[in-house]
């Protein structure tokens, strides 16, 4: 009977402590931003530079479209220019002229039509300025470069392939980008604070990634949400005796990558909350003495850790704290600033 008394203490226990006090997170997965390629002129692509997967700098060729209209349009605007120029030239001369002559020799009605037919010449060539330097940078665009380091993935562009602007016609991967999500039972939210140390482990992969928390999603899908009939909620009656808990992503800012693990957008990875920024020793005794003080009373509940606010919360507690001297003993370790 002892025995059996100690073993299902000893399930509570470790039961408890997975439940609420194990911070880890198998449901896990690296993610990263994507850039989508997209040229900004049309055209029949001439030249692809890069292979599928293959590693990219910023400011690198990726393929280069037909650049003859584009250099053709150039010329032509630099002729319109040079027309434009001589006009103007031309016409601010013969209004010098007419202005410098006395009013028997050229009337004011005279002087005001040359001086309204320069000012007219002035804007045809700043607006022939404007068409070459058009026409200069849609030949420059004829090169499409990488915006960021990264992998060009998934390739399916060939010479021949016609460009549309606009139009996505090859992804990057951005590899300066990544971090993890990890997906976190709810019931062990009290016990996570942005700036803790963490681990994710990939899967096939011995060595850990090291980061730390970098932010706490504030929201997640309800589906009991939903409008119905009339705009009303849709709220489903089905209620089962096994909840689960709800899992709330929490993003991991990585710190260090071990060699020879290689980050990959998607794979699986299990990520373990080691230590929190502000206080050291060891976690898991730490751990152990939350269990226990929750046995010690456990129809208080889970008690969140002390000083566990983002600054602009702490700040916001501190506010209240002054108005309303009452309200201070909320605000539990930490420092107003």
């Amino acid at each position: 009977m002892t025995i059996f008394i100690v073993a299902l203490l000893s399930a509570s226990v470790t039961w408890d402590y997975y439940v609420y006090f194990a911070l880890d997170a198998r449901r896990s997965r690296p993610r990263v931003q994507v850039a989508s390629i997209a040229a900004q002129v049309s055209g029949q692509i001439t030249r692809v530079d890069v292979v599928d997967n293959q590693y990219v700098h910023k400011g690198d060729v990726l393929y280069v479209i037909d650049p003859f209209d584009f250099r053709n349009a150039l010329d032509q605007s630099r002729a319109q220019l040079m027309i434009k120029a001589a006009d103007l030239q031309v016409k601010q001369v013969q209004a010098r002229r007419r202005q410098a002559l006395s009013d028997l020799a050229a009337t004011v009605e005279e002087k005001q039509l040359m001086a309204g037919s320069a000012a007219q010449a002035e804007g045809a060539f700043q607006a022939a300025q404007a068409q070459v330097s058009q026409a200069e940078i849609n030949l420059h665009r004829t090169e499409v470069r990488s915006p960021v380091n990264g992998y060009v993935t998934n390739l399916l562009m060939r010479v021949g392939d016609y460009a549309r602007a606009s139009m996505t016609n090859m992804s990057i991967i951005d590899s300066d980008s990544y971090w993890i999500d990890g997906y976190f039972e709810e019931t062990k939210m009290a016990h996570i604070c942005v700036g803790d140390v963490a681990e994710a482990r990939l899967l096939g992969y011995d060595k850990p990634v090291v980061g730390r928390i970098e932010s706490i999603t504030r929201g997640i899908s309800v589906s009991d949400a939903s409008p119905s009939t009339q705009g009303l909620p849709s709220v489903d009656p089905v209620y089962t005796w096994v909840r689960l808990a709800q899992r709330v992503p929490v993003r991991l800012k990585i710190t260090h990558v071990p060699e020879g693990v290689p980050l990959v957008s998607g794979l699986t990875a299990t990520v373990t909350v080691k230590e929190d920024q502000a206080n050291g020793g060891n976690w898991f005794i730490r751990r152990m003495n939350e269990v226990r003080e929750h046995w010690s009373d456990p129809l208080q509940g889970v008690q969140p850790r002390p000083a566990c606010l983002r600054r602009s919360e702490r700040r916001r507690l501190c506010f209240v704290a002054h108005d309303a001297p009452a309200i201070e003993a909320t605000h539990v370790g930490g420092t107003c600033s």
